[in-house]
């Protein structure tokens, strides 16, 4: 007669209470402490840049592609549209007043 194989037996899990609520926390702050420090760091280097530098690093990438959206477009006011196009893609957001 077949015998059916012994039954694995699995041992009882134990729960463990963790509170990850800490570690978030603590997480969440020294990201955001870094990333002041990064906003000051960078902006006390793009002071340090060449004219030529700063502007190929700030405003040159976007306004070369509003230049090839311009030039697709061809719209009546090149100038307005091109105002338009840099303001609603800029990479810093809406300035604050």
């Amino acid at each position: 007669a077949d015998e059916a194989p012994p039954a694995a037996t699995v041992p009882p899990v134990e729960e463990t209470k963790t509170d990850v609520s800490a570690p978030i926390t603590n997480a969440g702050e020294d990201v955001a402490a870094e990333q002041a420090a990064n906003l000051v760091q960078n902006k006390m280097n793009l002071q340090a840049l060449p004219i030529r530098a700063y502007l190929d690093q700030t405003v040159v990438p976007l306004l070369l592609d509003g230049m090839s959206a311009l030039v697709k477009e061809r719209p009546p006011n090149p100038i307005e549209w091109l105002a338009s196009y840099l303001v609603r893609n800029n990479p810093q957001g809406p300035s604050q007043p």
